[in-house]
């Protein structure tokens, strides 16, 4: 782990490569975005993000340029390929078994997951913010990847952390009324609002899911002025990236 960029400390297969951003990047975005924004729908100039998208992948010598996605904190998943395409699909998770496919993800608070098989033969990258979550999207990851869940590895990348993070009641129904252990995740602060730990909710969907080899976790994007923040910053909040591909 650096300033700059975030490596995942995870036991992947040598061919699985993994990074994240950070907005101290050698980004063109200006204040408030400054400087690394990677969002194109956060209100930032569309050259700067463009600048900022090319200079990703020559510092970070990513084969080929990430696959973006348009997100909409829904359970699509899209199985992707390297070629370039002018269209983002509309989806909140992508797999892949082709080598030299860059994965993304974006986030500001909400919580980015990578997989990869133990073999090393497919990966995915899951956006989980609370609504997806408790909607599936991890499940119809671990559906859509031909590896059985025993077999699979997931990093839990940076999100809110669990004492920035108050909720109201719709966010804590719609995971206790799915599992009751899911109160476990949720700390009292006054009348119907808690504390949620988006991260240990992830936890327990995956085991439930059968997999149970889980990394990453511990970090807090609303606290680590390193992150961008929807929650701190606001609407015009930019985003950073997780990313993961096949050598």
């Amino acid at each position: 782990m650096t300033d700059t960029w975030i490596f995942p400390d995870w036991p992947a297969p040598p061919r699985v490569h993994a990074a994240v951003t950070t907005r101290l990047g050698p980004g063109l975005s200006a204040a408030p975005f400054e400087r690394f924004n990677l969002g194109l729908r956060s209100g930032d100039s569309a050259d700067a993000v463009s600048a900022n998208r090319s200079a990703l992948q020559q510092v970070l010598a990513l084969p080929a340029s990430p696959r973006w996605l348009r997100q909409v904190h829904g359970i699509n998943v899209a199985e992707l390929g390297p070629l370039p395409s002018a269209d983002e699909p509309q989806a909140d998770a992508a797999v892949s078994r082709i080598p030299g496919t860059v994965l993304s993800i974006l986030t500001a608070d909400c919580l980015p997951v990578l997989f990869c098989a133990d073999d090393g033969n497919e990966i995915a990258a899951t956006h989980a913010g609370w609504r997806g979550l408790a909607s599936g999207v991890l499940e119809a990851t671990v559906q859509q990847l031909q590896t059985p869940p025993a077999r699979l590895l997931a990093w839990l990348g940076p999100c809110i952390g669990a004492a920035s993070y108050e909720v109201g009641g719709e966010v804590h129904a719609a995971f206790v009324a799915h599992d009751a252990i899911a109160a476990a995740c949720f700390v009292s602060t006054r009348p119907g609002h808690w504390l949620c730990d988006l991260a240990g909710l992830a936890r327990q969907r995956l085991a439930a899911a059968g997999v149970t080899r889980i990394h990453g976790g511990g970090f807090d994007t609303h606290a680590d002025p390193r992150f961008y923040s929807y929650r701190r910053d606001g609407a015009r909040s930019g985003r950073f990236a997780s990313l993961i591909w096949l050598a």
